[in-house]
């Protein structure tokens, strides 16, 4: 977890940097006054989505709110894990949507909301739903939603300025060459930084997957839920429902649209072929090696989630 932590706090130090940079040079060139204006429009912008994310979460995914009378198993897991991590009760929602993956969402930890899609309340067993239920506690417990929407403003506010200096030159014709320079930085920036937004939610899934194992649930059940979601995702690959939910996967446990590339992956862990990653099977990987592609890690690298199978392997050396 320190290792995880010192990353997220270099990511942090690296984005607040770009915009350092780009203050800079327009400081430097003269002549651009309206840095603040273009600031104030992203920060806006994100606030913006940031209050009606959760409206937005809902209506996508056509969430209803549940009760404890009418989930009495799901509020008994969910009130425990929160219990453990000392955290708020959060709301608990149903999708219908039959895509295996449950979600967080919510504006912070006393607006936390925890969601199941019915698909994978019908492929998981009690062990391995609870596990799930942990790492999606462990995101608002965090306020990932906060802390990445907080990330994503410096991508929006490099390509807002990108495009008017590279346009507009700042306004001042005789600097326009020197605008337009800065114009080109501030582009590159803008998709370094994006880069920078997608690692920093890979690190938030291993963050997440490690509080998990801290609320108590064993490693091989969170596995073995992963494992089962990659071949519950592929079998949908094709699916108009699946393709309905694509907009949502970030906020997914897995990323469904990686799922075919990973079972290629993952069809050597499952040693008895009974369809879950049992203790024994998880331990058996702490000791391999794991090896990516160029094409899988280009995968990754544009992914909002880490590989999977490096994932499992992760949960492989928390195991006991």
């Amino acid at each position: 977890m320190g290792s995880l932590q010192t990353r997220m706090y270099l990511l942090v130090a690296a984005m607040f940097a770009i915009i350092y940079a780009v203050i800079v040079m327009i400081g430097t060139a003269s002549g651009i006054y309206d840095f603040n204006f273009y600031l104030i429009i992203s920060l806006g912008m994100m606030l913006f989505q940031f209050m009606i994310g959760p409206n937005i979460v809902e209506w996508t995914m056509g969430v209803q709110y549940t009760t404890k009378e009418e989930s009495p198993e799901l509020f008994a897991m969910v009130e425990d894990l929160a219990r453990r991590a000392n955290m708020p009760m959060p709301r608990i929602c149903i999708s219908p949507s039959q895509v295996p993956n449950a979600f967080a969402f919510g504006r912070g930890q006393r607006d936390g909301r925890v969601c199941v899609c019915q698909g994978i309340l019908n492929v998981l067993n009690e062990e391995e739903l609870k596990a799930v239920l942990g790492h999606e506690l462990t995101h608002i417990k965090n306020r990932d939603v906060v802390t990445i929407t907080l990330l994503s403003v410096v991508p929006m506010i490099m390509y807002r300025l990108a495009w008017h200096l590279i346009w507009y030159g700042g306004g001042r014709r005789d600097r326009s060459s020197n605008t337009a320079l800065i114009g080109i930085a501030a582009l590159l920036f803008y998709f370094v930084s994006n880069l920078l937004v997608l690692y920093g939610s890979r690190i938030r899934e291993y963050y997440a997957d490690e509080g998990s194992v801290k609320l108590g649930n064993k490693p091989a059940a969170l596995a073995s839920a992963l494992y089962k979601l990659v071949y519950g995702s592929a079998r949908m690959a094709d699916s108009e429902e699946m393709k309905q939910v694509q907009g949502m996967k970030a906020f997914f446990l897995n990323d469904p649209s990686q799922a075919i590339n990973e079972i290629r992956e993952l069809k050597d862990l499952d040693v008895n072929k009974d369809g879950t990653i049992d203790s024994n099977e998880l331990f058996r990987l702490r000791n391999k090696q794991v090896g990516l592609q160029t094409g899988e890690k280009l995968m990754e690298f544009l992914s909002t989630h880490p590989n999977m199978l490096k994932r499992i392997k992760r949960l492989s050396e928390l195991s006991v």
